[in-house]
């Protein structure tokens, strides 16, 4: 099931990349806009999941890992960026490699961020709905 999805992932950025590093015309802004939100409640569900896996086997540590969970998205991002400037980029140069890569590295920590949040407010929100409903016998 993740190969299918990392490939649907990868399809989506090899547009995105070769209309902002090459010189091709991205229309498909709205699928784009769909895309995004169906990775968002992606997001949510894995990570009310992973959190019940986790709290099922009593590790109660749950924040940091409901972060880290999603968040690794981005470092998934920026791996498939380097693959997209070593195979299909034409690039070459030290100026055009540290312009990629940092304007890459910033884009990727800020779809951890984003994706981190969604993931602990998900699992927040989910946790508190499970504990305000426990009933004690």
């Amino acid at each position: 099931i993740s190969f299918l999805f990392a490939s649907a992932i990868s399809v989506e950025l090899y547009y995105i990349f070769a209309t902002v590093w090459g010189r091709e015309q991205y229309t498909l802004y709205g699928i784009l806009f769909i895309v995004f939100f169906i990775l968002l409640s992606v997001t949510g569900c894995i990570s009310v999941a992973l959190t019940y896996f986790q709290l099922s086997a009593e590790d109660y540590k749950w924040w940091w890992r409901s972060i880290f969970s999603a968040g690794s998205t981005g470092v998934f991002v920026f791996i498939y960026a380097t693959f997209y400037y070593v195979q299909r980029s034409n690039m070459d140069g030290l100026l055009q490699a540290v312009e990629f890569f940092g304007y890459t590295l910033l884009t990727c920590y800020a779809f951890f961020l984003t994706l981190g949040t969604v993931s602990f407010f998900a699992s927040l929100h989910f946790v508190r709905y499970i504990y305000r409903n426990v009933k004690m016998d």
